[in-house]
């Protein structure tokens, strides 16, 4: 005869959680985030991160965070060397960023974020690297030009999946756009160590007009997600285009397509 013990499948629940989070994020924050009734924000510090992250009630923080920490999605990225210059393009509330200032201490981050909210959570996080890291809240497109957030649900429509578009005539943008060009000038740098980009589909525009893009060939590393399922078209085709002429060795890693610049053509 089996006896019920009351919450005994919430407890196996979290203990699952814990399992999951605690080979990559270490045991301290997987054991937090196991016991986080998600409703209220809490500070969080993976392992191998110098500072304790934010972490949002309500929100997809939660999922971005196993994306970053627990499956360590930008891992593949580590064996780098010299990295100077990391462009966070779509950096949502900064896990990524601070996984890479963290990970590579000699670099310098500019993370971009359209989205007021997860801009705020981004300066939070941020905030503890100083000069290292510097934060924008626009979005990244292929000429600079007024901006503003798709209203349109894309996705689940939660804070992870939050699009741009260009104004309308006569429609005033609450943000403007800058080009990765743009990024690398205000860095004073010639060379881009990485260009990481999850911009939900956007980057359909920008890798499509080729007359924006000098960067491209002073860009070293990219990892991006490629959206093929937005109004911006398929970005799959018009990424691989781009890049075509460009000695980039081109692998993949979960959801990313990596590209590596021979060392020979830097």
């Amino acid at each position: 005869m089996k006896i019920a013990i009351p919450g005994s499948f919430d407890l196996k629940r979290r203990y699952i959680k814990f399992c999951q989070f605690a080979p990559g994020a270490g045991r301290r924050a997987a054991l937090r985030l196991a016991l986080w009734n998600r409703r209220r924000d809490i500070y969080v510090r993976p392992r191998g991160v110098a500072q304790p992250l934010l972490v949002r009630a309500d929100s997809s923080d939660y999922d971005v965070f196993m994306q970053i920490f627990a499956a360590n999605e930008y891992a593949c990225l580590l064996g780098a060397e010299g990295v100077d210059l990391i462009i966070d393009a779509g950096a949502n509330v900064g896990y990524s960023s601070a996984y890479f200032l963290s990970h590579f201490p000699d670099c310098r981050v500019i993370a971009v974020e359209p989205d007021a909210a997860n801009f705020a959570a981004l300066q939070r996080n941020l905030a503890p690297y100083g000069e290292r890291a510097q934060v924008f809240n626009c979005g990244i497109w292929s000429k600079t030009v007024p901006l503003t957030i798709d209203q349109r649900a894309y996705r689940d429509g939660r804070d992870w999946t939050r699009q741009v578009r260009e104004c309308e005539p006569g429609e005033s943008g609450e943000i403007q756009a800058v080009t990765v060009g743009d990024l690398m000038r205000r860095a004073g740098r010639q060379r881009l160590s990485i260009l990481k980009m999850d911009i939900e589909g956007a980057e359909a525009v920008v890798f499509a007009d080729p007359s924006h893009r000098d960067w491209l060939e002073r860009t070293d590393t990219i990892a991006i997600e490629l959206h093929d399922d937005s109004s911006f078209g398929p970005a799959s085709a018009l990424f691989h285009a781009a890049i075509g002429d460009q000695p980039f060795a081109i692998s993949s890693s979960g959801e990313l397509t990596i590209c590596r610049r021979n060392p020979g053509h830097r």
